[in-house]
């Protein structure tokens, strides 16, 4: 188990966007603009910093975006490591990612989005016969998709030197 495991809420605030993704341990800046993810962030600056990303699922939230349009159910927690505020309430912040989520559930007492969440854990590195499997389910998966959106791929560019765990 990971330090961030240990620290993850069951219940965390949710930025859902259109096309921007969290991952653990990389760096996200964003700019907070909107009234209610502004309140979003200053609850998590006075409470443990930690606001989860997720994708918004196409079809719906172009319509609906002020509302809870539907979210995809992985996501990742992030950790305010910086925030400015600026004199008009919209922030400038920096997200750490923890961890990846699950969503299980959700509550609406709050303008914006609060999931209870559980921890997704990832195979261990030392599996590496299921890192393969996982490797290959993905490749099949990006050519698929590769192909649906332009269909003029017919093979998945090379990526032999990059370990599967990293891939995955």
């Amino acid at each position: 188990m990971t330090d961030s495991l240990a620290m993850l809420p069951e219940t965390i605030p949710i930025f859902p966007l259109p096309n921007v993704v969290l991952f653990p341990s990389v760096f996200l800046p964003l700019h907070i603009f909107e009234p209610r993810y502004r309140a979003m962030v200053s609850d998590a600056l006075e409470g443990d910093r930690i606001i989860g990303m997720t994708l918004l699922q196409p079809g719906r939230w172009e319509t609906d975006y002020e509302g809870r349009p539907p979210i995809y159910p992985i996501g990742c927690a992030g950790l305010i490591t910086h925030a400015e505020r600026a004199g008009d309430g919209r922030f400038n912040i920096v997200l750490r990612g923890l961890e990846k989520f699950r969503v299980i559930g959700e509550d609406a007492s709050r303008p914006y989005r609060l999931s209870q969440v559980e921890p997704v854990r990832e195979p261990a590195a030392g599996d590496k016969d299921l890192l393969r499997l996982e490797r290959r389910r993905l490749e099949h998966l990006i050519l698929a998709a590769t192909e649906a959106s332009d269909g003029a791929a017919s093979e998945l560019p090379q990526t032999p030197s990059m370990p599967d765990e990293d891939f995955i």
